[in-house]
């Protein structure tokens, strides 16, 4: 077992996006740190937008210095939440260590960048859906997040209520919403609509997850559809062939119709989200009803959604949001945290960054290390096959 002979200090130098309002370590996960070696430093106001103050991060024993180019000066190991933009890739230097969500099937050119300045980079997004691993699982904790806003914004929008209520006046029918994707989001989709009181259907090409969707409150819709290998290895879900998407529009879109609330959360890492709900299936929706498509980023599961806006097409409306779990920073900066926390710890050994590559969590997440792109999907990416990147200042 290998460490670095240098003692951990642990950075956070805030998010570099100024709409991430997220903070990648909480207080209450400094003494976690602490506890495992590590020191940490915070740049002044870094947690100030999710709700943590300067004074509870002193509190916790984490020393809190003027400003985000301190904390590179001083850390070893730095913490994000969002994929680094250009200026905090810059203040990065050879070996250091950066452990966040990095987009790396994504934005491999970012992982390139990272491999020539010397850093060692881990990318939450690749951790693998093992036991010991679900302490670490950032995404399905953001994914948990992004499921229960996107039942809010369609309750916001949507010119109905959501429960069924008897009235004097009489009696207002349930509203019937629809979730495309069972995986984290559309489950806590499903929970989050039966609290506020609709009827609620659910679809997943894995009929493994009908037992899932049904705890939670929703009515699995079985369609006669063969989908041999609809997950990977590694749990995550697997694209499959244009015949079989065209198939499953056919048969869903009289659901589709029915329904005043579509929410689709199916996505594929590192590809573009399957098209799932076409223009000819949203003409055919009830007037005010409302789509809200946590694919955006990937292109969206919806034919007509626009990634980070919001449309109207005859009369239904079309929400593509991106990063929905920044909009409840709060509790999406402590999941997050208590997750990098526990990969942190995992990564160290008596207060030393490990460098061997033996450990399977370790292995599938390092995506950059000695000036080379060593992950073999990030390489893939990049056109690389199994040749790593030139090593840093090479070219």
């Amino acid at each position: 077992m290998c460490a670095s002979p240098k003692k951990t200090v642990v950075g956070v130098p805030g998010e570099s996006s100024r709409e991430e309002r997220r903070v990648a370590l909480t207080p209450e996960c400094v003494g976690a740190l602490a506890r495992a070696g590590a020191e940490v430093v915070v740049s002044a106001g870094a947690g100030r937008a999710a709700g943590f103050l300067d004074k509870a991060y002193r509190q916790a024993g984490a020393q809190v210095v003027g400003q985000a180019a301190d904390v590179f000066a001083a850390a070893n190991l730095l913490l994000c939440v969002r994929p680094p933009e250009p200026w905090w890739l810059e203040a990065l230097g050879p070996g250091q260590v950066v452990v966040g969500m990095l987009d790396p099937l994504g934005s491999p050119e970012r992982i390139v960048h990272l491999a020539r300045r010397g850093v060692t980079a881990f990318a939450l997004e690749l951790l693998p859906r093992i036991a010991r691993a679900q302490s670490m699982d950032a995404l399905s904790s953001m994914a948990t997040i992004a499921g229960y806003k996107a039942i809010l914004l369609a309750a916001e929008t949507l010119p109905r209520m959501f429960p069924m209520m008897i009235t004097a006046a009489g009696t207002v029918a349930p509203v019937r919403v629809f979730v495309l994707g069972a995986g984290v989001a559309g489950l806590q989709a499903i929970a989050t609509a039966r609290r506020l009181g609709a009827v609620v259907r659910a679809y997943d090409v894995r009929p493994s997850v009908k037992e899932q969707v049904q705890s939670v409150g929703g009515q699995f819709v079985e369609l006669p559809l063969a989908a041999a290998n609809a997950e990977n290895a590694g749990g995550y879900a697997r694209l499959l062939d244009a015949d079989f998407y065209a198939r499953q529009r056919e048969r869903m879109a009289r659901i589709v119709a029915e329904s005043d609330v579509v929410i689709a959360t199916a996505a594929v890492p590192g590809e573009r989200a399957p098209v799932l709900v076409d223009r000819a299936m949203v003409e055919r929706m009830k007037p005010g009803s409302v789509i809200v498509d946590l694919a955006a980023y990937a292109g969206g599961n919806c034919e007509l959604t626009r990634p980070g806006e919001t449309l109207v097409h005859r009369d239904v409306t079309v929400i593509g949001p991106l990063h929905l779990p920044a909009t409840v920073p709060y509790h999406a900066s402590q999941l997050y945290a208590k997750n990098v926390a526990a990969f942190v710890t995992h990564l160290l050994r008596h207060g030393r960054i490990r460098t061997d590559r033996d450990d399977e969590i370790l292995k599938a997440t390092v995506v950059a290390e000695g000036g080379a792109v060593v992950h073999p999907r990030v390489r893939e990416r990049l056109g690389e096959g199994e040749t790593a990147w030139p090593r840093a200042g090479a070219g």
